[in-house]
């Protein structure tokens, strides 16, 4: 009877501890749709990119915001 006890305990923890990681999967993925379309040459600059109007499309190349348009 004990034994039940502790094994229904376990099964319980690790089923929340799964929901747990799925919900930590799930900001993750929101944080990561976060990230502007459009953003600013100091932006860019401060990201590590480099602002590159002269190209179409104004992208910002390289570091964080790499291919983002620059406005």
């Amino acid at each position: 009877m004990r034994s039940r006890r502790i094994l229904a305990a376990v099964i319980a923890t690790a089923a929340l501890a799964g929901l747990g990681l799925t919900g930590a999967a799930t900001a993750t993925a929101a944080t990561a749709q976060g990230v502007p379309s459009v953003v600013s040459p100091s932006q860019c600059r401060e990201g590590g990119g480099t602002p590159r109007i002269d190209l179409p499309g104004n992208p910002c190349v390289g570091g964080t915001y790499d291919g983002q348009a620059v406005d």
